[in-house]
């Protein structure tokens, strides 16, 4: 038998960090009632605000970010 692997406990706030340096997010908004999209930090803090998605995906990634979509 295998033993059991214990999975570390994170606090809310460590949780938040986990991905900061790697992860960004896009999603979809509103702005003058235009669609536009959101690339945001891990933590949820807003980095720029783009009118294609696919511009947003490929900024994300000339960061050295692994963008994510958030629906």
């Amino acid at each position: 038998m295998r033993p059991i692997e214990r999975f570390p406990t994170f606090t809310p706030q460590e949780f938040a960090l986990l991905g900061l340096q790697d992860i960004a997010y896009v999603k979809r908004i509103t702005v003058n009632d235009a669609p536009a999209f959101a690339v945001c930090a891990a933590d949820g803090t807003q980095i720029a605000v783009l009118s294609d998605y696919q511009v947003a995906l490929a900024a994300v990634r000339q960061q050295d970010l692994e963008p994510l979509s958030v629906h």
